[in-house]
């Protein structure tokens, strides 16, 4: 029985529940993550608990700098655990749980040694976090020590390659003492600028007082040192503000990077002033990479980038040499430049200068290691969606480089697919190679016409030919996780198909033979019979559109006629409109539902179009953005047709929904077109004025393109949504650009223009939402919209 939405205009509600049907299936036990071993022997199975209840997300948090942090456990907050771990052979299929372990544990930071015989992971309780370890021959548990460590900002501990020891950040032994905000301040906060662009995105948690400093400061400072598996402490170095320490291969040095003062009111710490060093294992400083300044000024092009050193780390095939990239144009992509970055190198002793490695006409991509005479490096354009990929010697006098592969970011179904890598004896991701190093493996997604369907291809390096090994074969989705055995060709993959959930196997890709390793359960068998159709059709233009489409197990449209249909989307912006057509998802994956997933209300009796692509297209010259409306509206009229064509629904009795941009795009579609009977969008931002320096791929300010900024704002159209439109925010939305006034301000002009909608503000809640009865009464507001505005359209 359908209820009636309450129509007070302000006020709150004890939090509401769907009907039973939707319950039980957000309440479905979530299939365990799995983790597999550097050696292959062993999975590691993490039990997963299901949504946390309201007031462990209602605990105190603070927002600084971009962080969330938990004041009681020195941790970041929000972050989800594992509640159980058990170990499983992948070649014999036994099995033992991880024991030892505390009541209630949530377990977190889990990783293995260099070597497979320890794990080690991360333990909350008692508002303490923990480090713990568990050997492989025994499967117990036990606690590391008695300290207590810090996780606000990055992972609290590394391995070491010695298999012995982890550099672990930890609280200061002593007590700080947390000041109090002060109830009278002592002056206004003042910010200055002098005349240089700092133009920024929208940030949003960012430091905003000296008060807010302090906490900073405190929260986020931490004492390193070197823990072996005995539960020894050895300090290194002085309490800092550690943004990152990675042992060297070998073992022997430490490369450090630490954020200190000034700090920024409009940028978040990734873009504070940052000391880059490294140190011996006694925490004494080596060498001094750089001393970064306030990184306040970098343009917001997505091509811009930092000046100065960027991208530091180890060459994870050579003990200790430590790289970096520069920008060669001041990190700025309007500056001329025929070389943008350059890449520099520096070996132990680190006594001699850096020498130049390669030289790249666009921006570094990221670099995969090999040994002395392989490496592959890739240089990307955003502005015109190019990507070059590079095999180069890194140990060569001399080094030269050799093109492997020229394409466009945007074009999946010419995607050569990424190198394979291995573990190697320190613990490193390096290529893997067969046939003396002379051959690659490669594994793709397998774009086609007929939708993904991931392959493993070998690459010879001597005459950059390609065979194919083995592809997916329908009616499933099957991807290689791991070649166990790269000269026998066996493989540990996943697969998966419309009805079977996604389960581990191994693969002997010679003999096609196929063991099943894991048995997760469907997790949702009531929805075992759903129909999945990959449907496909044109837009005006001449554009192919692709969606997916489910109905209630057992519907016939030719009997049963069209049914209330939910389509649920997300633009998306390309350069090319070949692109834009390609087929993106496979028709043979699993039906996997969850809170944020419109398939749900397929249970609910109603059609759900999901991802239906909407692309906005501009090639060469033009702006994806400059024509963002009528794109929009020639990509929601033709998937509307389609299912009309199919007798599913009926023409402008749809409700359109969509989270964070695609939210966005709701709102806009009801002001611009009349294809729909409702909206519902979430966590959305609607009036781009706000958004000034930017938003999603729009390069250009508000400055430069004042016509597209009021244009695709649907705030600034909201005189035009005469349709029903549901709009829910997280009041703790930390999302770039998506403010929760956003919500508010939109919903105060439909209000007062006359229109029809509904504000819903959830307590606590994040871009993402995490606690059980924030995403019940979310779910109970969507099916009260839909059964009021929708579903009495087709009866």
């Amino acid at each position: 029985m359908t209820q009636n939405v309450p129509a007070q205009s302000a006020g709150s509600l004890p939090y509401q529940t769907p009907p039973p049907a939707i319950v039980d299936i957000i309440d479905a036990p979530p299939t365990p993550a799995v983790y597999v071993d550097p050696t292959h022997t062993w999975l590691l199975i993490m039990d997963r608990p299901n949504l946390m209840p309201i007031d462990e997300l209602a605990q105190p948090e603070l927002r600084l700098a971009g962080l969330r942090i938990n004041p009681r456990t020195f941790t970041a907050s929000r972050r989800g655990f594992y509640s159980g771990l058990t170990l499983k052979s992948i070649r014999t299929g036994d099995e033992k749980p991880v024991t030892g372990l505390p009541d209630d544990a949530r377990i977190q930071h889990v990783d293995w040694s260099p070597d497979a015989r320890h794990l080690a992971f991360s333990v909350l309780q008692n508002d303490e976090l923990t480090l713990w370890l568990a050997a492989m021959d025994t499967a117990r548990a036990r606690r590391l020590g008695e300290f207590i460590l810090n996780s606000t900002y990055g992972t609290p501990f590394q391995w070491v390659s010695d298999n012995q020891t982890l550099i672990c950040k930890l609280r200061p032994a002593q007590p700080v003492e947390i000041p109090a905000e002060p109830l009278v301040p002592a002056g206004p906060v003042i910010q200055e600028t002098t005349g240089r662009k700092a133009p920024a995105r929208t940030y949003q948690d960012l430091l905003q007082n000296p008060h807010d400093e302090a906490l900073f400061e405190i929260y986020t400072t931490t004492q390193l040192a070197a823990v072996n598996l005995t539960g020894e402490v050895t300090a290194l170095g002085k309490p800092a503000i550690y943004a990152g320490f990675d042992p060297s291969p070998d073992g022997l040095y430490i490369l450090v990077q630490t954020i200190h003062r000034p700090f920024s009111y409009t940028v978040p710490l990734s873009r504070f002033p940052r000391r880059a060093e490294i140190w011996d294992r006694s925490g004494r400083v080596v060498h001094l990479i750089a001393d970064l300044p306030l990184a306040e000024y970098v343009p917001i092009a997505f091509d811009a980038v930092p000046t100065g050193p960027r991208s530091v780390s180890w060459r994870a095939d050579a003990p200790a040499t430590v790289y970096w990239v520069e920008a060669q144009d001041q990190g700025d992509p309007k500056t001329e430049a025929k070389v943008r970055d350059k890449m520099f190198a520096l070996t132990a002793p680190f006594t001699e200068e850096s020498r130049e490695l390669l030289a790249l006409e666009m921006r570094f991509g990221g670099v995969l290691w090999g040994r002395d005479d392989l490496a592959l490096v890739n240089e990307w354009w955003w502005k015109t969606r190019r990507i070059r990929s590079w095999r180069f010697a890194p140990g060569a006098d001399d080094v030269n480089r050799t093109l492997m592969f020229d394409r466009s970011l945007e074009d999946r179904y010419n995607d050569p697919g990424s190198p394979l890598l291995r573990r190697n004896e320190a613990g490193q991701a390096v290529l893997l190679t067969t046939d003396e190093g002379q051959t690659l493996f490669l594994r793709g997604a397998g774009a086609s016409p007929e939708g993904d369907r991931p392959f493993l291809d070998i690459l010879s390096l001597a005459d950059m030919k390609t065979r194919r090994l083995w592809r997916s074969e329908a009616p499933y989705y099957e991807q290689v996780v791991r070649l166990l055995d790269p000269e026998k060709l066996v493989a540990l993959t996943q697969r998966e198909s419309v009805t079977e959930p996604p389960n581990f196997f191994l693969r002997h890709l010679k003999g096609e033979s196929l063991t099943q390793v894991t048995a997760f359960p469907h997790p949702t068998p009531q929805l075992k019979d759903v129909q999945k159709e990959m449907i496909h059709y044109e837009r005006a233009d001449g554009v192919n559109l692709t969606a997916t489409l489910y109905l209630p197990p057992g519907y016939d449209p030719a009997v049963e006629g069209p049914l209330p249909l939910l389509m649920w989307a997300y633009p998306q912006e390309f350069k090319s409109a070949d692109a834009a057509g390609q087929v993106t998802d496979s028709p043979h994956r699993f039906i996997r539902v969850g809170w944020w997933s419109p398939i749900i209300w397929v249970a609910a009796g109603y059609a759900v179009l999901d991802d239906p692509a909407i692309p906005i297209v501009g090639e060469a010259k033009e702006e994806p953005n400059d024509t963002f409306i009528r794109q929009l509206q020639q990509g929601a009229a033709a998937a509307v047709e389609e299912v009309v064509r199919r007798g599913v629904a009926r023409k402008g009795h749809m409700a359109v929904g969509g989270h964070s941009y695609g939210a966005f795009m709701t709102a806009n579609l009801l002001a611009h077109t009349d294809l729909f009977a409702a909206g519902i969008a979430r966590s959305g931002a609607y009036n781009r004025t706000l958004t000034p320096f930017g938003f999603q791929a729009e390069e250009r300010n508000f400055w430069e393109a004042p016509d597209v900024y009021f244009a695709m704002s649907p705030f600034m159209h909201a005189h035009q949504i005469n349709e029903p439109l549901l709009l829910i925010h997280g009041e703790a939305d930390n999302n770039s650009g998506t403010f929760p006034m956003q919500s508010e301000r939109l919903y105060d002009a439909v209000k007062g223009l006359g229109g029809t909608a509904r504000l819903v503000m959830l307590p606590h809640e994040s871009h993402g939402y995490l606690a059980r009865e924030s995403i019940m009464h979310m779910l109970w507001e969507t099916w009260q919209w839909l059964e009021k505005y929708v579903r009495p359209a087709v009866e």
